[in-house]
């Protein structure tokens, strides 16, 4: 990385650092700090701002994007990236089983990467030499877009002007009422979301000794009426996800199914302690029933069909795996590794868990693998063991 390559202040794009007469891709949620970020732009003088939505399954629309896009003038790019988000990152996460240090599974560290490397060929195909992105220092994204973005090659200048020039919320919503954008200059909570799971932090969630978590924030998970009692029986093949109860189905869908099946019943959030870059832990708030229970029955096959010396190393690996991830290497040498590693344990992992879902609580019914190391009868393994090593005696 060159030494003036990273923005990481509002200073470092007025002051000549970015040439705001030439394109600018600003990576956009829909959310109130990347539409304050395009605001900010726009009050700066940047004449071809491209805000980049990047539409992962989460929670804002397109129409919310255009309409703000459309008050601040600026172009909008969306692309669809559902697909490709599960295949080639979710998937991978559900074989590493990515969960950080046992609390909750990991999120914005597969996002992130997809995010970065679809802004760098937006950046390409409009010929911009700028990125801009959000994240502020107690936010994990900063290191992983910008770890994302050095790791990719992108030439051009990069980061976010939080980093160093942190705007409060309450400034950001009092500097947007004028404008019209719609209910996201009254967010006192940051959020972000994708099919695989939903996160929110910040505001009224940031003390860890007093963190109550208003029932609203919750849409997967949100009572929803006496759930009734139902089986669900979740298949693999390979490693993967491939059918929910017995309807063979793409990965998105298999996702998308489970957060309303599994979400309906409770299941599926998760509060925990992050840390930063510097060691300083952050709380943040999760919902993410696919992804409890998707992890839960991988584990489950993968006990059944591989070798425990294979899967004590597998769950040191994993571990790896969610650490290059976390820190922003997702395309570092070592996670491809690690990530190399993890498939060649998977083809064994084949079969299917059935659960049961009553009061609030899930448990497994049956596990079925392909070719499993379990025994079905204690006594007769016992005897058959007995016989052959008389047998051998005799």
């Amino acid at each position: 990385m060159r030494k003036n390559q990273l923005i990481r202040s509002f200073t470092d794009i007025t002051k000549g650092g970015v040439d705001l007469g030439r394109p600018v891709v600003a990576l956009f949620s829909g959310g109130l700090d990347s539409t304050y970020l395009l605001y900010r732009l726009k009050q700066a003088g940047a004449t071809q701002v491209h805000a980049l939505n990047v539409d992962l399954g989460g929670d804002e629309t397109a129409a919310a994007a255009a309409l703000i896009a459309d008050r601040l003038g600026v172009q909008l790019h969306v692309v669809d990236a559902r697909t490709a988000f599960a295949s080639e990152y979710v998937a991978p996460a559900i074989a590493a089983h990515a969960v950080y240090l046992d609390t909750h599974p990991v999120s914005s560290s597969l996002s992130r990467p997809l995010i970065a490397k679809i802004a760098v060929e937006t950046a390409r195909d409009i010929g911009a030499v700028t990125i801009l992105h959000t994240a502020n220092r107690s936010q994990n994204s900063l290191r992983r877009l910008n770890g994302a973005l050095e790791l990719l090659g992108f030439s051009g200048r990069y980061g976010s002007p939080y980093d160093l020039n942190p705007v409060d919320r309450e400034c950001k919503m009092r500097e947007l009422q004028h404008l019209d954008v719609g209910e996201v200059a009254e967010r006192t909570v940051s959020g972000d979301s994708n099919l695989w799971c939903r996160e929110f932090e910040s505001g009224t969630l940031d003390d860890p000794e007093s963190h109550v978590v208003p029932e609203h924030l919750y849409r997967w998970t949100a009572p929803s009426g006496k759930a009734r009692e139902e089986f669900i029986d979740i298949s693999f093949q390979g490693g993967l996800p491939v059918a929910v109860n017995d309807e063979k189905l793409p990965l998105t869908s298999i996702v998308s199914t489970l957060n309303q099946r599994v979400g309906r019943h409770g299941l599926g959030r998760s509060t925990g302690l992050e840390h930063l870059a510097c060691g300083t832990k952050v709380m943040e708030v999760r919902e993410a029933p696919a992804a409890w229970l998707l992890l839960r029955s991988h584990r489950h096959l993968e006990t059944a069909t591989l070798d425990a010396e294979l899967i004590r190393e597998k769950l040191h690996v994993e571990q790896l795996w969610v650490r290059e991830a976390l820190e922003g290497r997702w395309y570092g040498e070592l996670r491809s590794a690690c990530q190399a590693f993890i498939a060649a344990c998977a083809p064994p992992v084949t079969g299917t868990v059935r659960w049961l879902f009553s009061s609030g609580n899930a448990s497994t019914t049956s596990i079925v693998a392909a070719n499993p190391r379990y025994i079905r009868n204690r006594e007769d393994w016992e005897r058959s063991c007995i016989d052959a090593e008389l047998s051998q005696l005799m």
